[in-house]
């Protein structure tokens, strides 16, 4: 029994997936049942890296998406537009999907599934985090009987390369993002990477999965790697921390709402994600009964995003296989209609801060500081004084547990102190 798959896209992890569905020699048999009929590409002259017949390729990506034969779209083409308005008319047209696409899934979720429910059709997305790690499925399933309680990670291999090298070499963010451009490992416009926009978009996805409730993806708090220099990455380490941009989403105890939130924090060098180096990624998941476990391997590239999109047209397969094409949706496949989930006020977050002041050298200035901080209930765990730079004293403070609402009100009364020169940097600390 043949599926008929359609291809929408034949760049890197179109690619790799078109190589993997020609070559099943060796891999599960499955595979064996499922066809290449038609892939959508912009030009036909283009030369591939994948041997495919000529009349299989087209450039109308509608007639893939509305052609009778074809049981599965896989879209690979990235972008909002237009990827969600092909993978809409894919499902009014029957189709199951898997895509790669966590920009289109984070902002249209809500309309691509329920428009997939009515339908009666899999919409499945192992691909769009972590690369070829599996943690869509594992979600799903592996852990459903679990209470989740938080789900943080490493899931943008850009800015976890570059923060690597800046840690490894001493060197401050532009130069490694400009030599990481050179290697390929960031794009020529960087910035949905740098900016935290991919990673807000990925733990949009997974929060949403983990604490079975849909997620507006402009409630992401959202803060990139920009602001990070040598220096703190240097003190850091001095104090026993590493710095990752870190993706979060994690249950308020007190209240049952949700924090979802990305941005570079300091990890104690003995914590799980702080050995994650390089273009890895990791996802740490706790959950009750079953505590603590990670996710960790490569978190893009052609084969290992190839081998999630493949692993979803299996899955979609298998089940049509043993269930029949016209069966009710396996809920551990299919996403059921949710509602929204209450999201907890970055001012009511509770967290540690590190923060570095540049001070000018007159008496009084730890005084001021721990007078200004005091106000606001911020308790220090350590201020050192580090050097001079210049003329100036620098000073870095970390803080005990600390609503973020507080320690922002200190911290703009500080800004106001004639001993304070400027605030270079202020980051969280797990």
């Amino acid at each position: 029994m043949a599926f008929s798959i359609g291809l929408l896209g034949l760049g890197t992890v179109g690619t790799g997936t078109a190589k993997i569905l020609l070559d099943p020699s060796g891999r599960h048999p499955l595979l064996q049942e499922i066809k290449i009929k038609r892939v959508g590409v912009r030009s036909l002259t283009k030369p591939r890296q994948v041997q495919l017949p000529q009349e299989v390729l087209t450039t109308d990506l509608e007639a893939i998406v509305t052609d009778p034969e074809i049981e599965i779209v896989v879209e690979l083409l990235g972008g909002l537009e237009p990827a969600r308005s092909l993978i809409l008319q894919a499902i009014a047209f029957g189709k199951h999907v898997v895509t790669a696409n966590k920009a289109v899934i984070a902002r249209y979720g809500d309309e691509i599934f329920t428009a997939a429910n009515k339908a009666g059709v899999y919409v499945l997305l192992e691909a769009a985090v972590g690369g070829g790690i599996p943690v869509i499925e594992p979600l799903k399933q592996s852990l459903g009987a679990n209470r989740i309680q938080s789900v943080m990670g490493i899931v943008n291999g850009t800015t976890n390369y570059i923060l690597t090298q800046m840690t490894q070499k001493g060197a401050d963010f532009q130069a490694v993002l400009t030599a990481a451009q050179k290697l390929g490992y960031a794009e020529a416009d960087p910035t949905a990477d740098v900016d935290g926009l991919d990673a807000a978009d990925k733990i949009a996805i997974l929060a949403s999965l983990a604490f079975g409730g849909r997620v507006k993806r402009e409630d992401v708090y959202t803060e990139g790697i920009r602001g990070v220099s040598a220096v703190d990455i240097n003190y850091a380490d001095k104090l026993g921390f590493v710095i990752k941009l870190l993706a979060i989403a994690q249950k308020t105890q007190s209240n049952n709402s949700l924090q979802l939130r990305v941005h570079p924090t300091l990890l104690t060098k003995t914590h799980p994600l702080a050995s994650i180096n390089g273009v890895d990624n990791a996802i740490l998941i706790a959950g009750e009964p079953l505590g603590q476990v990670m996710f960790f391997g490569p978190g893009a590239g052609a084969g290992p995003t190839a081998s999630a999109v493949v692993a979803d047209i299996m899955n979609i397969v298998g089940v049509l296989i043993s269930c029949g094409k016209t069966a009710t949706l396996d809920p551990l496949l299919s996403c059921s209609p949710q509602d929204y989930c209450d999201i907890t006020p970055m001012d009511e977050l509770v967290t540690r801060f590190y923060v570095r002041f540049l001070c000018r050298d007159v008496p009084g200035v730890m005084g001021h500081l721990g007078t200004s901080f005091g106000n606001y209930h911020v308790s220090l765990a350590s201020v050192v004084q580090i050097g001079f730079q210049e003329e100036l004293a620098e000073i870095v403070v970390v803080t005990h547990n600390v609503k973020e609402g507080d320690f922002r009100q200190a911290l703009a009364e500080i800004g106001n102190l004639k001993a304070i020169a400027t605030i270079p940097s202020v980051l969280r600390v797990l």
